[in-house]
């Protein structure tokens, strides 16, 4: 097909003249391949009107007289298209780049113009704000003038007005306390009987008939007639016979043997044998350890562990690990477990509470079928539960030290690691879990973990976990275990030997309501096993505390981290804030400081206590984290650098110190800011004996209870020195 000559010499309209438009790139590819499809079709259709002319006109000879041939008339043809194609798209491009050129101009004045734009804005904002600004000083110095002007011209006119005096009410101003405090007690500097209450001989013939040690009043008896036959004798001037000398010698050594009378108290309970231990023996042996017991059917506490009835493995296992006598709560609670009564232990920290409801776990698990392919699916055999990751994983180490002996299985299950991954060892097969409430009850909830047979359930620190929110994540756990298993309500009805029961075992310093109210819905007729005094801290902390200003505190810190040497020591704060900026503070100082908050990720807090454990530092700054449970070994000294909400907190965090028989020293800092427990802490300074600064001994503050009535109104300087 040709095109015609008009066509061919049609004029290409200039830039000028031609009004750009300006298309998206799609469309400008979209017009290149329509344009290419049309050269393309116009070619074949040349090709195929050359093939019907060769086919109607064969060929002939040439001759001088014949025109040009076809072929040259075709390149020509194919040439000019060509370049009238070039030429188009060169025009594309040129107008292409034109018009890239011009948006880019224009991108360009709108950015200088909204630049301009913000710093008049800006501008304008600085000169408002500070036209605002004195005109709010010039409206303040107006207003003080008027003042000054209408109170020159009241007391010119009205004479000064005096304030008037307060009068107090004789009912008031003599009103009488009758509650008697304990600082008040004259009696121990007047009287010196008061001045050494120890002196008194408090265990003189414990546990004989009516406290009367026979061998001592023979010892007496026999020296008073010594003394006396010695007297008549200077009196009448007589010498002493051979015979009576030795008369009276046999009498003082059979004074100091016990007769046949005498041997049925012959010995302490240490000296005798398990068999020979009478009531009056246990009785002794629990007064001995502060140990009491709520409950019925309890049975008798192991005196070692020879006599604790645990497996060969595990006895093994303890001697290993350097385990020499058991502490008063495993004595007590270990003969329950054996027995899988649910237990409420409550003991102060420190005291090994873990072992005493590893160990007897450990056995239950060592009576059930191992773990297989068949059963490893229905989830572990028990549970443990603890407030914080670190403690979790703290009891992990502890259990995992006996289980390697029995072949048994621990899995840890916390957060700020994989969920994906717990979730396969879970799925692997283990016995033995231990959890926070919070990522457990996700696994539960995702069908990581199921705990068709489980049966034996630890709460540790319960009143931590309550306290962190935690209840309904537990209830959640312990709601997921079959409820068949649970004992019978009635005590006095008969177990089924051949039926395994769930056994519950619920470990905290405190037992607030909460925690009760947890123990009364999942816990069976439980025994009740209180160490000590529950709330209590250890008598091996000496506590001290200091009132101070806030700006007294970092140079108190440092002089007390200076002290320490070589030893460590935890210093507490509230927040996580405040924590970052002791820990810098102390860096800055020159000391081996490192931190631990709930701000931290699983891994550093694991650093963190790794180091702090292998004293590459020896100051862990901390908020309440630390404070439940973790045990770091010798720790000389717990800083209290801001005083805890809660005296229960305060407990806990001085017990980090003083853990496993070993003397500690607590330092609190406190401020006129906490005095919500003022009265608590006092209490608890002077039932443990120790000293309590004047300032915190006289302020109103710790002299009642927060939310009772005083008897009468504060004093006036009271309440300015409160202020």
């Amino acid at each position: 097909m040709k095109r015609s000559a008009d066509d061919r010499d049609r004029k290409l309209p200039s830039a000028t003249d031609v009004k750009p438009v300006f298309i998206t790139k799609e469309e400008r590819q979209r017009l290149a391949l329509q344009r290419r499809e049309e050269a393309v079709a116009e070619q074949r259709r040349a090709a195929l009107d050359l093939m019907q002319q060769n086919h109607h006109h064969p060929p002939r000879p040439p001759s001088s007289e014949d025109p040009q041939p076809p072929s040259d008339n075709n390149d020509r043809r194919d040439r000019d298209r060509d370049r009238d194609r070039d030429r188009d798209r060169e025009r594309d491009r040129g107008r292409d780049r034109d018009r890239d050129r011009d948006r880019e101009r224009e991108r360009e004045r709108e950015r200088e113009r909204d630049r301009d734009r913000r710093a008049r804005d800006r501008e304008r904002e600085r000169e408002d704000e500070t036209r605002s600004r004195e005109r709010a000083r010039a409206e303040k110095q107006a207003e003080r003038e008027r003042s000054k002007e209408l109170d020159a011209i009241k007391e010119q006119y009205l004479g000064s007005k005096k304030p008037k005096k307060r009068v107090i009410k004789p009912s008031e101003k003599f009103r009488f306390s009758f509650d008697w405090e304990n600082t008040e007690d004259t009696s121990r500097d007047m009287n010196a009987l008061y001045q050494n209450p120890h002196e008194a001989r408090l265990l003189f013939g414990r546990g004989f008939i009516a406290g009367v040690d026979r061998r001592e009043q023979k010892k007496q008896a026999a020296r008073h007639e010594k003394e006396t036959r010695e007297e008549i004798r200077r009196k009448e001037g007589i010498e002493e016979r051979p015979e009576e000398a030795a008369a009276q010698r046999k009498k003082e050594a059979a004074a100091d043997l016990y007769d046949s009378f005498d041997m049925r108290v012959d010995r302490h309970w240490s000296e005798k044998k398990l068999e020979e231990m009478a009531e009056r023996d246990w009785r002794i042996f629990r007064e001995d350890y502060n140990i009491s017991f709520k409950g019925s059917r309890i049975p008798r506490p192991m005196r070692s562990w020879p006599e604790s009835k645990l497996r060969p493995e595990l006895l093994k296992a303890i001697e290993k690990a350097g385990y020499k006598t058991p502490s008063p709560i495993q004595m007590a609670a270990i003969p329950l477990g054996l027995q899988q009564r649910d237990v409420i232990g409550i003991a102060e920290t420190g005291s090994g509470k873990t072992a005493a409801f590893v160990l007897p776990m450990l056995t239950y698990i060592t009576r059930l079928p191992p773990m297989s392919e068949e059963n490893e699916a229905e989830g572990p055999y028990a549970v443990v539960m603890a407030p914080t990751r670190e403690l979790a994983q703290q009891i992990e180490d502890e259990t995992v030290k006996f289980a390697h002996y029995l072949g048994i299985k621990v899995v840890s299950i916390v957060g700020g690691q994989s969920i994906e991954e717990q979730g396969f060892k879970l799925r692997q097969g283990c016995e033995v879990v231990i959890a926070t409430p919070g990522r457990l009850l996700d696994c539960l909830e995702r069908r990581y973990a199921v705990l068709n047979q489980c049966n034996y359930v630890v709460l540790d620190e319960a009143d931590r976990m309550i306290d962190m929110g935690f209840e309904p994540q537990v209830v959640g756990v312990l709601d997921a275990m079959p409820s068949s298993n649970l004992k019978p309500e009635n005590e006095d009805e008969e177990l089924d030997e051949k039926r395994i029961y769930r056994t519950t075992y619920m470990f905290s310093a405190t037992m607030p309501p909460a925690v009760e109210r947890l123990a009364r819905k999942y816990l069976r007729n439980p025994v009740v096993v209180t160490i000590g005094t529950a709330g209590k801290a250890t008598d091996l902390i000496t506590q001290r505390v200091i009132m101070m200003k806030e700006s007294e505190k970092l140079p108190t810190l440092q002089k007390l981290l200076d002290d320490l040497g070589d030893k460590t020591a935890i210093v507490f704060c509230n927040t996580k804030k405040s924590a970052d900026a002791r820990a810098k503070d102390l860096d800055r100082l020159g000391y081996r400081v490192t931190t631990l908050h709930g701000g931290k990720s699983q891994e550093q807090r694991e650093i963190s206590l790794e180091g702090f454990r292998n004293k590459r530092f020896n100051v862990l700054v901390a908020t309440d984290v630390a404070g439940r449970g973790i045990d770091i070994p010798d720790v000389a000294h717990v800083i209290n650098y801001e005083m805890p909400n809660q005296i229960d907190m305060y407990t806990h965090r001085i017990g980090r110190t003083g853990r496993a028989g070993k003397t500690g020293n607590a330092t609190t800092f406190l401020t006129l800011h906490d005095s919500d427990v003022f009265y608590d802490l006092k209490q608890m300074l002077m039932q443990s004996n120790s000293p309590v600064p004047p300032e915190l001994a006289r302020h109103e503050a710790s002299k009642f209870k927060p939310g009772s009535i005083p008897d009468r109104p504060p004093r006036r300087n009271e309440t300015l020195f409160a202020h």
